[in-house]
């Protein structure tokens, strides 16, 4: 492994985006005699479907097909779910429609226009029924059924108790308890969804042929076959180098591809759909809101012994897969970076009138983390400590650390992080401006957020959400597999095939430069390949750029297929100096033997391809070779339902400083310390984009971004002008980053995933710093975003009451 700052920065990626050379899929027309469709949408939250008329759609000029809920009735079958809620999805609604935005028609014309101009003439005649907003509200005695089968709009609902849990809360001289929500926001990609189907009748069977801007979990392509009715071997996906970012909400793009392959069937040609914005916002995907109540068992001296979580997420109109994930993401790390020996967890998912959820930044850690760093002030606040000092009581010391639920920490320095955040932050300098502020009547707030950061996801995880007793044998789900294949030409130039389907985080340049340093060749000499085809493309069900996956998997991959390659040299290098093939080693572009002498890696290569007679006996003449890293520390959970739910966890310590104005209650990030362990740092420039890319992320979250509805149902948040998003202005406070190495000893180079950590620590330590600004003035927090009209109610609330 190479010393930190020996590899060069530069990102591969960049030239061909930044001179307008991207490959997206609109640039793409792989089949000839596309044909482009439109998709007419449900106009009501919540309605029966009396009727769908086509007939006049079917005769506008220029129309190929148009397809409703008759043929997707006949044709599909729901899609697979994890859990046996009787709550069946299709791609469109079939008896009823569930949200605004549901598909109900698709109608395939020549052009967009042609497409557009039919859809307007889709007939759909809508009995109205009435709606149900927000998780409070599908709990409701009462309310609404979405799903009159499933007899409830509770999706699933599951409670687990590790370690004493009633012991440890009756012994507590404190229990400290909060109930805080966290929104409903996502990530607008600078692409919205497209995606490219062929149906191919085929002398065994219907096949069908995609290209989507699709990011993965790969888990998917059975779950999209399912509904197909064809075995998995028979659904080809194409995903292009460039999708126009996704963090996280493409992996929804799945029930389209179904949808575009009927369409595809009934016009008998290829089918394109490219989502405009509005599409996007009104019915793609978002993360999950949710409703949380945390209590902490504390002892006299700030130590938090027990913890009793309820989460209830809204899923939205249908338990879309992956979902209920949400809930159980950061099952294994639920107790955060602190030394919490007993935990109760209730884990509902219930349905609305809402559009679906699924994967979105920090995917269940956002959720999480604003609850237990919420609670963790709280207790500084009953035991009169101070916020830093309630933490560092409590943090994690010995590693590895297993949790009550099953979790197992590879490696940290927990209390060394948070000591150089509080440095970097200058605490002394924060506090004195909060002082003078008071004085001045102003507000002015610190806030403060610890987090476990888990990174290659177990998927083993899903299966919590069937109770132990329930679960097939034999069915059981783990692991964090990732495949890489390297292939070495006749002139010793390096392929590097990866099947993490990056979305913008520099994949190829990290590969590239791994599998540079293992085989001691410039990093000119290697080549990495990551656009996808499932026939072509080494892959499994758990490959996708999902989870911070690529760090400690894929380029543990990359290792393993590097290191076959470089064995296989030394043995032809071997042939040619006369020396045994260990004495030898690969570096700059030879194979050089430690007493003297030394080949060029391309003429050792080109002996496997021109003569591989030469070879030593029992060498294979093979420079292809194809890895699977699959960690044996992630397994399935056990009949008592613990798990440990990632391979590596890292750690982040965030430290944000806001102003409030007075007279506007304007809120301002004054400055941001956040410290990061994503263990050894494979490159520096893609950590710090990873970690400023998940601060603005998360700054939307915090202070912006929210789906709203009103109570009748109807989407009040379906364009930019009521969808807020941060841009560069608001990102403009003073951030200082930094890191410490804790190398990981699971995988070769000690790395660990670092695309997550900042979208799951600041939205609770900016509103822990809000809530710390409005202290004074008896203001709880209990809920984001976080902005002057929120704050004006607040006050407005407070003087009433």
């Amino acid at each position: 492994m190479p010393e930190h700052g020996r590899w060069t920065p530069s990102r591969v990626e960049d030239a061909a985006l930044v001179a307008g050379r991207g490959r997206f899929l609109d640039d793409l027309d792989p089949l000839p005699g596309t044909l482009v469709a439109a998709v007419v949408r449900a106009t009501q939250p919540h309605a029966r479907l009396v009727s769908v008329d086509l007939s006049r759609a079917r005769a506008h000029p220029g129309v190929a097909a148009v397809i409703g809920p008759d043929e997707v009735r006949e044709a599909l079958r729901p899609f697979p779910l994890s859990t046996g809620a009787a709550m069946p999805y299709l791609p469109t609604g079939v008896d009823k429609v569930r949200f605004v935005g549901e598909p109900i028609a698709v109608v395939v014309a020549g052009d967009r226009y042609t497409a557009e101009d039919a859809a307007e003439l889709v007939a759909v005649d809508y009995e109205p029924l009435d709606a149900v907003v927000g998780a409070r509200a599908a709990l409701a005695t009462g309310a609404p059924l979405l799903h009159s089968d499933a007899g409830s709009n509770v999706a699933t609902d599951r409670t687990f108790s590790f370690g004493g849990v009633d012991e440890v809360f009756a012994d507590a001289v404190h229990v400290v308890e909060g109930e805080y929500e966290f929104p409903r926001y996502s990530s607008v990609p600078m692409e919205c969804f497209s995606v490219i189907a062929q149906w191919n009748e085929e002398s065994d069977g219907p096949g069908v042929e995609a290209w989507a801007n699709f990011h993965g979990p790969f888990t998917m392509v059975p779950v999209m076959a399912g509904a197909l009715g064809v075995p998995t071997s028979k659904v080809r996906l194409h995903v292009p180098a460039d999708i126009g970012g996704s963090f996280g909400i493409k992996a929804g793009i799945y029930p389209y591809v179904v949808l575009m392959a009927l369409a595809s069937k009934h016009s008998g040609t290829p089918v394109r759909w490219t989502e405009d914005r509005v599409e996007h916002l009104l019915a793609s995907s978002s993360g999950a809101d949710r409703v949380m109540r945390f209590a902490a068992a504390v002892d006299a001296d700030g130590t938090v012994n027990g913890l009793k979580v309820d989460l209830v997420d809204n899923v939205g109109a249908y338990l879309r897969p992956p979902e209920p994930s949400t809930l159980y993401r950061c099952f294994g790390n639920i107790t955060g970076p602190y030394t919490i020996g007993a935990v109760e967890i209730r884990a509902r998912a219930v349905v609305t009138n809402e559009m679906p959820t699924g994967l979105n930044r920090g995917f269940g850690g956002q959720q999480l983390y604003f609850g237990l760093e919420r609670l963790m002030d709280a207790v500084a606040a009953a035991t009169g400590l101070d916020v830093l000092e309630v933490r560092r009581r409590n943090l994690i010391r010995g590693f590895p650390h297993e949790t009550p639920t099953g979790g197992v920490y590879d490696s940290g320095d927990y209390p060394a992080a948070l000591e150089l955040a509080e440095k970097n932050a200058d605490m002394d300098e924060l506090r004195q401006r909060r002082s003078d502020a008071r004085a001045e009547g102003a507000h002015y707030g610190i806030g403060v957020a610890l987090v476990t950061d888990p990174s290659g996801t177990n998927i083993g995880y899903v299966g919590l959400a069937t109770p132990a007793q329930d679960r097939k044998p034999g069915r059981d789900k783990s692991g964090s597999t990732e495949h890489v294949r390297i292939s070495v030409d006749l002139q010793g130039r390096v392929t590097v095939m990866l099947g993490s389907v990056p979305q913008g985080q520099g994949h190829a340049t990290v590969a590239r430069q791994v599998a540079a340093d293992r085989l001691g060749l410039p990093v000119s000499h290697v080549r990495v390949v990551i656009d996808m085809d499932t026939a072509t493309t080494p892959w499994t069900v758990t490959s996708g750029s999902y989870s911070s996956r690529f760090a400690p998997l894929v380029t543990s991959a990359v290792v393993q297929a590097a290191d076959r390659i470089a064995e296989t040299v030394r043995a032809a290098a071997s042939t040619m100096l006369g020396v045994d093939a260990a004495e030898l080693e690969l570096v700059d572009g030879t194979v050089r033997a430690r007493s003297g002498g030394s080949v060029e890696f391309r003429h050792a290569a080109g002996v496997v391809h021109w003569d591989p007679g030469a070879l030593p006996e029992g060498t294979s003449a093979r420079l292809y070779e194809e890895a699977a890293f699959t960690p044996r520390e992630v397994r399935a959970a056990t009949m008592d339902d613990r798990i440990n739910s990632s391979l590596c966890y890292g750690f982040v310590a965030e430290i944000v400083a806001v102003r409030i104005d007075p007279d506007t209650l304007e809120i301002t990030v004054d400055r941001v310390s956040s410290v990061h362990d994503a263990g050894t740092v494979l490159n520096q420039q893609l950590l710090d984009g990873q970690v400023h890319g998940a601060l603005a992320h998360a700054l939307g979250g915090a202070m912006y971004e929210e789906f709203t509805y009103a109570g009748s149902g109807q989407p009040t948040s379906a364009t930019f002008l009521d969808y807020l998003c941060p841009t560069s202005a608001e990102t403009g406070y003073d951030l200082r980053t930094d890191h410490v190495v804790s190398p990981s000893p699971l995988t070769p180079l000690g790395a660990k995933g670092c695309g997550e950590g900042s979208s799951m620590s600041f939205p609770v330590a900016f509103a822990n710093a809000v809530a710390d600004a409005l202290s004074p003035h008896g203001i709880a927090i209990d809920r984001i975003p976080l902005h002057g009209e929120v704050l004006h109610q607040l006050f407005e609330s407070k003087e009433t009451f």
